[in-house]
């Protein structure tokens, strides 16, 4: 039996017992504010809609408002403000990694936690290399609100989401109205311009369509416009007297820079000529990639596409009341989804003269390639080593389907009976290639090198077609599917001031496909008939000998809950879960058997979860405190480092959400405190008892604004402690504080300005690091929060 920390049990204690001054319950029953956060109805994640303080979950809905105040630059971005969130949104319009109270980012994206569209997963996995499901999901002006469902409740709600949920729910036009704004960057390039209108067409049926446009080289200097393209979504209801059947679409087709660690000084400094919060590897000098493709046929990459999501998806919506107290829902949505994924990666910053011996010997010289100097001697003492994250995302089609069918036993009893199915195909090439290029961040020059004897090693900066320093290891071809099937059960009861639920889902799955790695031989690739250095070894894919993926995977999640109003404006709730997530494409090379078997232990990562936490509303305002426990097994690999992780974590925690109302201001915030550490680890047991990585004791968001009569004013403040950059716990990175200002304007009715300004105080925030202990020449390679990006915003409503 697990022995627990006494100190764990006070700080639960203390946790319950924030706020227990209530006022009398029929003053506080008839002064609750609209706005107040517990009266909200829950739609997200749960059988039986209702309201935030009648639910034994922990569940979030933030408005389009409150998401402008935090002055979001990407869509992870806006997550930042969701508690117990961990949104590490440092990677451009995408490439994220989120957490979910300590349950661990290991390597990238969002394991534990669903990213949902309406009501439906965007990606099945949401942690696929260089797929994450971030890439593929926008915030515009077409979505209503973002819920966020937290801990082990989500583990029954959908497969692989035992961390939880965030679902972007769309407007439907229930309401005639429309707007169109358009956004200019002011000390950044820049320029987007977002429509919605929605509206009924007849006493049924109603519509609402938008999406956006934008172009520009974006917060970072980039010497491109890296940023460009846009969506466009829409849905039309028809509405019966006993439901309604809805129609979505959309239709993404967007370039966005993605941003790699880059070099700076081990404590966040900047270098002489690389500023940690404006600038980047990428250049307009290093537009092209030159290789082999996913067939070895000869191919070329372009830079400019960062990650380029392309997605057509179309989704069907219906809800009705049957005869006898049933109620059957149904969610469709089947999607063509591809894309591409292009950054450069510095794997290594040291002595240029060091590098340039590792690949052309002793004597090895080193001149500039292209660029201003193009021609002349490279003589500074630090070189980039530059490997190409070249990615093909060629096919991540998928089709979902989850259907609901509800007995109400009673006005307060009901039964939900489910089945949810899911085909997710991911078809993928790495196609990863070598440069050299000199240490700056505005518009960096490839480097050439050259032996002693002056023989060219090198074409144009490229001095390897693949990744010869890591083995080779990154040319790479998958095609797999995963099919996913999970029956559930959910039952709700309410007994007076008591609300019980309990629910079970049993997930089954297998994957098919093959995958194959590098083979190197000898290649003309630029057609000139001479066989270059670089053309001596060339990478491809072994495409003639294909490795089997052929596994299944099944476990059973269960979540139990209940809540106990003991008044008007007092709750406490308590759960219990135990919920698990499937691992996909980061078992290949390496977890999967010669017959395509993947062990059951690799196959799936398992999380029990315990929760107990107090809901407290009062005359003008609320808070919502949970105290929560979490163990989690996670099998997982990292591309950067090639490794492989076999571990297992615990986590232990508070969770803090309020609001406040006095006057015309209004306050928001979360906080989270949290205890995790490394439990067991197959691989490296000197890591164990360490704190995760980038694993803060604090994350929190605070927002403050003021309402007046033509325009309102707001501040928000998003902050960590310190945190350790790996599992070594020898580098820590400090804690920031990153403040945002937002301050609108109504010049007329229908027409607004507002004035956004995004890491006011210019902050350095390291979220992630390479290096875990400080190098000889203090250059580590991490992503820190842009700096100030300041954009104004002029409004049309109609």
């Amino acid at each position: 039996m697990r022995t627990h920390n006494p100190t764990w049990f006070a700080l639960s204690a203390i946790a319950l017992a924030i706020s227990t001054q209530t006022l009398a319950e029929e003053q506080q029953a008839n002064t609750a504010k609209p706005q107040n956060e517990l009266e909200k109805i829950i739609v997200t994640g749960v059988p039986q809609r209702r309201t935030v303080m009648a639910s034994s979950v922990s569940v979030s809905s933030i408005s389009a408002e409150q998401i402008n105040v935090s002055t979001p630059r990407t869509t992870a971005e806006a997550f930042r403000i969701l508690p117990g969130v961990r949104s590490e949104s440092t990677g451009g319009e995408g490439n994220a990694n989120i957490a979910v109270r300590g349950l661990p980012v290991a390597s990238g994206g969002a394991k534990f936690l669903q990213l949902q569209e309406d009501g439906l997963p965007v990606l099945q996995f949401g942690d696929i290399a260089f797929g994450n499901a971030d890439i593929f999901l926008r915030l515009d002006n077409t979505v209503q609100s973002v819920e966020s469902i937290r801990g082990g409740s989500a583990s029954t709600a959908a497969s692989n989401a035992p961390g939880g949920i965030i679902n972007f729910i769309s407007k439907t036009g229930d309401s005639e109205s429309g707007s169109i704004a358009t956004t200019f960057g002011l000390d950044y390039d820049e320029f987007r311009t977002d429509f919605e209108f929605g509206t009924y067409l007849s006493d049924s049926v109603r519509f609402h369509i938008g999406g956006f446009v934008r172009q520009g080289e974006g917060p970072r200097d980039t010497g491109y416009t890296g940023n460009k393209g846009g969506q466009i979504k829409a849905n039309l209801t028809k509405e019966f007297d006993n439901g309604y059947v809805r129609l979505y679409l959309k239709h993404l087709d967007d370039r966005s820079t993605s941003y790699l660690p880059m070099p700076m000084r081990s404590n966040g400094d900047s270098l002489a000529n690389f500023d940690a919060l404006s600038d980047t590897p990428h250049s307009a000098y290093f537009i092209k990639t030159q290789g082999l493709g996913a067939n070895n046929e000869i191919r070329q990459g372009d830079m400019r596409d960062g990650m380029h999501p392309q997605v057509d998806s179309v989704g069907v919506e219906a809800s009705f009341d049957l005869s006898n107290d049933w109620k059957i829902e149904n969610r469709f949505r089947v999607a063509s989804v591809k894309g591409s994924f292009n950054s450069p990666f510095p794997a290594e910053v040291g002595s240029a003269s060091t590098i340039a011996a590792s690949i052309a010997g002793e004597g090895a010289t080193l001149q500039y390639a292209n660029g201003p100097q193009a021609g002349s001697a490279f003589n500074d003492d630090t070189l980039m080593r530059i490997h190409t994250f070249d990615v093909e995302m060629r096919d991540f089609g998928s089709m979902v389907n989850d259907t609901k069918l509800t007995k109400s036993l009673s006005d307060d009893t009901s039964v939900t009976f489910g089945f949810y199915a899911s085909e997710q195909t991911i078809a993928m090439s790495w196609l990863w290639n070598s440069y050299l290029m000199e240490l700056q961040g505005d518009n960096a020059a490839l480097v050439d090198v050259f032996a002693a004897d002056g023989t060219a090693y090198s074409e144009n900066g490229l001095y390897a077609y693949g990744t010869p320093a890591w083995g080779n290891c990154c040319q790479r071809n998958y095609d797999t599917d995963y099919s996913t099937r999970a029956p559930y059960l959910a039952v709700s009861s309410q007994f007076d001031d008591i609300t019980l639920d309990a629910s079970m889902r049993y997930d089954s799955g297998e994957a098919k496909g093959t995958y194959a790695g590098a083979v190197v031989s000898q290649r003309d690739i630029n057609g000139d008939g001479v066989i270059s250095k670089p053309e001596e070894q060339v990478a491809g894919i072994d495409i003639a000998n294909p490795s089997a993926v052929n596994y299944d995977w099944s476990y059973t999640s269960y979540s139990i809950g209940a809540n106990y109003q003991i008044n008007p404006t007092q709750a406490v709730f308590g759960r219990v879960s135990e919920g698990a997530r499937a691992n996909a494409d980061r078992l290949l090379f390496g977890k999967v058997n010669a017959d395509g078997s993947v062990a059951k232990e690799d196959a799936i990562d398992e999380v029990t979860q315990y929760e107990f936490g107090l809901k407290q509303r009062f005359e003008n305002g609320s808070l919502f405190a949970t105290a929560f426990y979490a163990e989690t097994e996670e099998q997982n690999f990292e591309a950067t480092s090639q490794k492989f992780f076999d571990r297992q974590y615990e986590a232990k925690g508070i969770e803090l959400e309020g609001v406040y109302f006095v006057g015309s201001f209004d306050f928001r915030g979360n906080m989270t405190w949290t205890d995790a550490e490394i439990a067991k680890d197959a691989l490296t047991p000197e890591v164990v008892g360490n704190t995760p990585r980038r694993q803060a004791d604090f994350i929190y968001s605070l927002m403050a604004r003021y309402n007046m009569e033509q325009g309102a004013v707001g501040l928000s403040f998003i902050g960590t402690t310190d945190a350790y950059a790996q599992d070594n716990n020898d580098l820590k990175f400090d804690g920031y504080t990153q403040v945002n200002a937002f301050a609108s304007y109504d010049v007329t009715e229908n027409l607004s300005v507002s004035l956004n300004i995004n890491n006011l105080f210019d902050t350095v925030g390291i979220t992630e690091a390479e290096e875990g202990s400080v190098p000889a020449n203090d250059i580590i390679r991490a992503r820190s929060i842009n700096g100030r990006t300041t954009s104004f915003t002029l409004n049309y409503q109609f």
